[in-house]
């Protein structure tokens, strides 16, 4: 296999990975979310839902086009060794970006939440 052929085979098989986390983390996250989201609107779930499925969209669009800006930093691939080093690398970088994004989301929603909750109490007491 000449140095293109690995390059096209290592950038299909990355958008195939990299398709699947996102897909996969995306859905999970989702799903899952919502009831978080949930409590911080105080069961408002057409907020919550509208809310859950823009930050969804925003996730998608920030992780696909992290994974394709990928394409213009990747070197010739000479050989199979390489090939697997590049998908693992850049594999594994997107994965951590994901867990970081994650991250500041969650303590978003607690900073938040607790914030809500202690405007919330204000307006109650007299």
């Amino acid at each position: 296999m000449t140095a293109m052929n690995h390059n096209i085979l290592a950038y299909f098989i990355y958008g195939l990975v990299t398709s699947y986390i996102i897909i996969s983390v995306g859905r999970f996250c989702h799903r899952n979310g919502r009831v978080f989201i949930l409590r911080l609107f105080q069961g408002n779930a057409s907020l919550a839902d509208t809310t859950n499925n823009l930050l969804l969209v925003a996730y998608c669009l920030f992780n696909i086009g992290y994974a394709i800006i990928q394409f213009s930093f990747w070197q010739p691939v000479a050989n199979m060794n390489v090939l697997l080093y590049s998908i693992a690398e850049k594999t594994g970088l997107l994965v951590l970006i994901l867990a970081v994004t994650h991250y500041f989301n969650i303590a978003l929603i607690y900073w938040l939440s607790k914030r809500f909750i202690h405007a919330h109490i204000q307006t109650k007491t007299p």
